[in-house]
């Protein structure tokens, strides 16, 4: 696979998991994660998790929490090197910005995310937001 399909690849199994938090899906979240490979976590202002059952588990009661936050991805950059890749992005969410680093492994020929971790930034001032989403013109 040439270096821009392999960022590419990487790009999107960083969209993957910011799918799988945004729309809450436990199973979706489950699937992005390393099976075999080694994981962790840092949660904004949480203790690290290490194992794939403790960060599935804080996962699982974030998705499921009825104030999980809203959280869209922006201005996502990937760095590939063999099999290791990173991903660095700015998370929006309610009331502010995060900064998040995402590091991924390939592992059986995907791109799976092993280690998460997110904390306070500014807003980027080098990103420009897509526009909010406006209801449709009902005629």
């Amino acid at each position: 696979m040439s270096a821009a399909a392999d960022e590419r690849a990487v790009l999107a199994a960083n969209e993957a998991f910011y799918r799988a938090f945004a729309a809450k899906d436990v199973a979706a979240m489950e699937a992005v994660w390393a099976g075999t490979a080694p994981v962790a976590c840092i949660h904004p202002g949480w203790q690290a998790l290490a194992g794939r059952d403790p960060v599935l588990a804080s996962w699982r009661a974030i998705l499921t929490s009825a104030s999980s936050p809203r959280i869209a991805c922006l201005g996502a950059k990937a760095t590939v090197h063999g099999d290791f890749a990173y991903v660095i992005c700015y998370e929006r969410v309610e009331g502010g910005y995060l900064i998040a680093t995402n590091l991924f492994v390939r592992e059986t020929g995907a791109w799976k995310m092993v280690h998460h971790q997110a904390g306070p930034a500014s807003a980027p001032d080098d990103i420009t937001e897509p526009p909010a989403p406006t209801a449709p013109t009902v005629h």
